[in-house]
């Protein structure tokens, strides 16, 4: 469970910086009221922990989490 809201983070925050880099526009600053308002800043640090959480996705052994999936069918 913890993966997959990390994920959905980390792509809140690419689609962010992908606005930022084509529009010059931060989705995220505009919804919570400027980059330096504190709900911002709260969905800034939790988009950076949701993308360093995903760092230990790349060393994951999926096999074995395949595998354990199947066992609870």
């Amino acid at each position: 469970m913890l993966d997959k809201i990390s994920l959905v983070l980390v792509i809140i925050g690419a689609l962010n910086w992908g606005s930022i880099g084509l529009f010059q526009f931060d989705i995220v600053a505009w919804i919570f009221g400027g980059q330096g308002a504190v709900l911002s800043r709260i969905v800034y640090t939790l988009v950076a922990l949701a993308g360093i959480w995903c760092v230990s996705l790349l060393f994951r052994d999926t096999e074995a989490a395949v595998h354990a999936g199947q066992d609870d069918i």
